[in-house]
C-alpha cells in the first residue's frame, strides 16, 4: 500500500509543480503560443508509445519496472527547463511523455496488485493521494515562483525528490510487490472487455479533464468574473476531486464498485449542468465542485474493477491497455469541447460534458457484469 501511496503522491507532485512552473518553461525556452502548443502534444504522444509496452514488461518482469520508470521520469521532468528553443523543448516533453505514461502504468498496475493482495479498496484513496499532491505542488511552485525561483530549481527539486523516493520507498522487495507472469504469450490478446473498461474510463476522463482545462475559461468568457475568481476554478475543481476520491475509498467498504461508478456519473452530471447553466460565477463554482467530487472517482474505480478481473498473471498488461485508451479521451476532451464551443457556445459545450457524465452511469452495469468473471472482492 505505502508504495502505491508514495507513486501517487510522487506523480502527482510533479504535475502540480509543472502546470505552475509552464509560464516560466515557455519563457525560458523563448517558444511562442502556438510552439508551446505543439510541443505540448510530445507529451501525449510519448505517453502513448510508452503504456502498452510498460504493461507488457511488468508483467513479465514484475515490480522491478516501478522504481526504474519512476526514477527515469523524475530525470526527465527536469529536461524542459533546459530547452532553448521549439525542438529542444518538444524533445524533452516527448521523453517526459515516455517516462509519464510508464509511470501511470506501474502506479495503477501496483496499486491494482495491492487491492488483490489485501482484499481492500485502495484505488481511490490512491489517485486521491494524487490530487492532494497537485494542489500542495501548485501553491509551492506559485509561492517559489514569486520569490522569483525560475523552472529549473523547482523542477529539479521535484524530479530529486521523485527519484529519491523511488529508490528508498519503491524498490523491489515488500511482499506487496507485483509478480511476474510466466502465462504463455498466446493469451496475451487485446479481449472485447478492455475495450469496454477503456472506452468507459475514456469518457471518464473526457468530463474530468474537461471541467480541469475549460472551468477557468468559463467563468472568465461566459460569466464574466474576476481574474482570481476565475482562476481559482481548476484549484476548487482538483480539491473537490481530492474530497471524492478519499471519501470514494472508504464508501468502497460499503458499497460495490458498481454502485460507487453511477452514483460518481449522477453526481458529476448534476454538477456539469449547474456549472453550464449558471447565470452567474458562485453557482458555476459550486457546480464545478460538484463534478469535480462526482467524476473524481469514476476513472480509479474503473481501473480497480480491471485489475479484479484480469488477475495477477495479466492485471498489468489489462490495466495498460485500459489507460492508453483512457488517456486519448483525456487528451481527446479539452479539444472537443473546444470544437463544440466554436460550433455553438461553451456552455452548450459543457453542458453535452453533463450527458457524458449520465453515460458513464449508464453503462457503468455494462462494465460491472464483465468484471463479475474475476473472484476477487473487497473486504471491510
Amino acid at each position: 500500500m505505502l508504495r502505491t501511496l508514495v507513486g501517487f503522491g510522487g506523480f502527482g507532485l510533479f504535475w502540480g509543480a509543472w502546470g505552475a512552473s509552464l509560464p516560466a518553461v515557455r519563457a525560458e525556452s523563448g517558444v511562442g503560443d502556438g510552439e508551446l502548443g505543439i510541443a505540448l502534444l510530445m507529451v501525449g504522444l510519448g505517453a502513448l508509445a510508452s503504456m502498452r509496452f510498460t504493461g507488457y514488461l511488468i508483467d513479465r518482469y514484475g515490480g522491478v519496472v516501478l522504481p526504474v520508470v519512476v526514477v527515469l521520469f523524475g530525470l526527465c521532468g527536469v529536461l524542459p527547463a533546459f530547452a532553448t528553443d521549439v525542438v529542444t523543448l518538444s524533445g524533452a516533453l516527448f521523453l517526459l511523455g515516455v517516462t509519464s505514461g510508464a509511470t501511470d502504468v506501474a502506479i495503477n498496475a501496483t496499486g491494482s496488485h495491492a487491492e488483490a493482495v489485501t482484499g481492500k479498496p485502495l484505488m481511490n484513496l490512491a489517485h486521491g493521494i494524487f490530487s492532494v499532491a497537485v494542489v500542495i505542488a501548485s501553491l509551492g511552485t506559485a509561492a517559489l515562483r514569486t520569490a522569483g525561483a525560475d523552472a529549473l530549481p523547482v523542477l529539479g527539486g521535484v524530479g530529486v525528490t521523485i527519484a529519491v523516493a523511488a529508490v528508498v520507498v519503491l524498490a523491489p522487495g515488500s511482499r506487496a510487490n507485483l509478480q511476474a507472469s510466466t502465462e504463455p504469450k498466446s493469451k496475451r490478446r487485446l479481449e472485447p472487455v478492455l475495450l469496454v473498461f477503456g472506452g468507459l474510463c475514456a469518457l471518464a476522463y473526457v468530463v474530468e479533464n474537461a471541467w480541469q482545462s475549460w472551468s477557468a475559461v468559463h467563468l472568465d468568457t461566459s460569466l464574466d468574473a474576476a481574474p482570481g475568481l476565475a482562476s481559482s476554478a481548476p484549484a476548487v475543481f482538483a480539491a473537490a476531486a481530492a474530497t471524492g476520491r478519499i471519501a470514494g475509498n472508504a464508501l468502497l467498504r460499503r458499497l460495490r464498485p458498481v454502485q460507487l461508478l453511477v452514483a460518481g456519473g449522477i453526481i458529476a452530471a448534476a454538477g456539469s449542468i449547474v456549472a453550464a447553466t449558471a447565470g452567474s460565477a458562485w453557482p458555476a463554482l459550486i457546480g464545478i465542485g460538484v463534478a469535480g467530487l462526482g467524476t473524481s472517482v469514476c476513472a480509479p474505480t474503473i481501473i480497480g474493477m480491471t485489475g479484479a478481473w484480469a488477475g495477477p498473471e495479466r492485471r498489468a498488461g489489462a490495466i495498460s491497455t485500459v489507460t492508453t485508451l483512457a488517456y486519448l479521451g483525456f487528451l481527446l476532451g479539452p479539444a472537443a469541447v473546444g470544437a463544440a464551443s466554436s460550433a455553438w457556445s461553451l456552455p452548450v459545450a459543457l453542458g453535452g460534458v453533463a450527458v457524458l457524465a449520465l453515460l458513464v452511469a449508464a453503462l457503468g452495469p455494462v462494465a460491472a457484469r464483465q468484471s463479475e468473471r474475476e473472484p476477487t472482492t473487497f473486504q471491510s
